[in-house]
């Protein structure tokens, strides 16, 4: 199982794969959670922010999500960029597939914006941010979509991704959606 979180920068990846973590790892003991920014950290930080970089950011999460796929891990990924090809190529190559999309514009992102991302974007102090100087790709083929502004906590959206993962699969064994590995 590979269940991949996209949305801008604080909508809420992270938030919602450590509350998904806590609740699936009982069922799943071999569950890894990948996150863009510590990924990116692994591979020595050696990539910046610009369109180009992002993109071999995805590819390279893409390739360590294949790799533990292939060896019967569940991986849950929160990655940011979600240009149309890489997503697609998701949905080809990563077994039991399941794609959340967190719905938030920039007004509502600015009212949470703790790193100060998008103020200063928005005044030409910070480039490279995506839905400000980088085009942000929507995606267009989720399996989910939820909309952050209105969802609640990430114990709720935990939730309903569960439930979507199990209404996908029609399997009920643990409240969850996919038969662990």
């Amino acid at each position: 199982m590979v269940v991949w979180i996209t949305g801008l920068s604080g909508s809420g990846k992270t938030t919602l794969c450590a509350a998904l973590r806590r609740r699936l790892l009982a069922a799943y003991p071999k569950l890894v959670t990948l996150d863009g920014d510590a990924v990116r950290a692994a591979f020595g930080g050696d990539l910046g922010y610009s369109e180009t970089d992002r993109l071999l950011q995805i590819k390279r999460i893409q390739g360590v999500v294949r790799l533990l796929a292939e060896q019967g891990l569940s991986v849950l990924v929160a990655a940011l960029y979600a240009h149309p090809d890489l997503l697609s190529w998701n949905r080809t190559n990563l077994p039991d597939y399941f794609e959340v999309y967190l719905k938030a514009d920039i007004d509502f992102l600015l009212g949470r914006d703790n790193k100060g991302l998008y103020t200063g974007a928005r005044r030409g102090e910070i480039l490279n941010v995506v839905g400000v100087d980088i085009p942000w790709h929507e995606p267009r083929e989720a399996d989910l979509v939820v909309d952050a502004r209105s969802a609640g906590p990430s114990e709720i959206i935990a939730e309903q991704v569960i439930q979507a993962l199990t209404a996908r699969t029609g399997n009920r064994r643990a409240g969850i959606g996919m038969h662990p590995a």
